[in-house]
């Protein structure tokens, strides 16, 4: 792609969230910020794959950015293990996040590919395209959302304990199972790249899936819907500081996601 004259590389991406979206709300303003409603954004990718660093970058600039007014984004980059045999292995690539994908895939049906951008569980397209993205992002928004609250009990050599609080459930209530999922995000992790189709290049990520695990199922009827303690194990590989811990609210049958909320890790 041509970039207008004076557009630097690295500032492709957010040229196209300003000129690709025409009359999308894009500027943050703290006004508006009371009203942001979680959206959680699916980036699948992996080293190995010279169309992912693009949509890497522009997931990077969703989360860092926030572009639209009423979401609060909340990223998950999930490397898939197809593209390990094509000479590069992917040191964030997992068989679990290619079986993730392959969910999702098998609703519309298609043929797993990268990068792959999944907006709440609902809408899929290929992940490099910001306008898609934007658009996505800000009808997910616009629907009512089940409440989340995280919050953090203790911090231990080994992990930390969170308190965690599902509200009143929102979606297809009578017709659907609703799960309960915690997921363990790394900002500012890198590669080197030195085989396969990114030879060469330095790659970086942002909110790289690291754990997921379903804690539970929440409950239709009453008030709060679900509610309790979990204890994370952190990974010795990982940056405790650059840690995120997430919880979201998936319809089982849909898989469309219906709350979300997420917090840093506290020392």
């Amino acid at each position: 792609m041509k970039l207008p004259s004076g557009i630097a590389a690295g500032s492709w991406v957010l040229w196209l969230l300003c000129a690709g979206t025409s009359n999308r709300a894009l500027a943050q303003s703290s006004s508006s910020d009371w009203a942001r409603r979680p959206v959680v954004v699916e980036l699948f990718t992996s080293e190995g794959c010279s169309s992912c660093p693009p949509a890497d970058l522009l997931l990077q600039r969703l989360e860092s950015e926030q572009p639209v007014a009423s979401a609060q984004i909340i990223p998950l980059e999930e490397h898939v293990d197809y593209w390990n045999r094509d000479g590069w292995l992917d040191p964030f690539s997992s068989p679990s996040w290619t079986e993730r994908q392959q969910v999702y895939t098998s609703l519309i049906p298609k043929d797993p590919y990268t990068p792959e951008l999944v907006v709440d569980g609902q809408s899929q397209f290929v992940g490099d395209s910001p306008n898609d993205a934007v658009i996505a992002i800000e009808d997910a928004a616009h629907l009512a959302k089940t409440p989340i609250t995280i919050l953090q009990q203790s911090r231990e050599a080994k992990g930390a304990r969170f308190n965690i609080s599902v509200g009143k459930l929102t979606g297809d209530v009578a017709h659907d199972e609703a799960e309960v999922w915690l997921a363990v995000t790394e900002d500012g992790l890198h590669s080197a790249v030195n085989r396969g189709e990114n030879a060469g290049h330095q790659l970086n990520h942002t909110a790289t899936l690291r754990y997921l695990h379903k804690i539970g199922n929440a409950q239709a009827s009453g008030g709060d819907s679900f509610g309790g303690e979990e204890f994370v194990k952190f990974n010795g590989h990982w940056t405790v500081a650059n840690l995120h811990v997430i919880v979201f609210v998936r319809q089982k049958k849909s898989r469309q996601i219906v709350g979300a909320a997420s917090i840093m890790v506290k020392d």
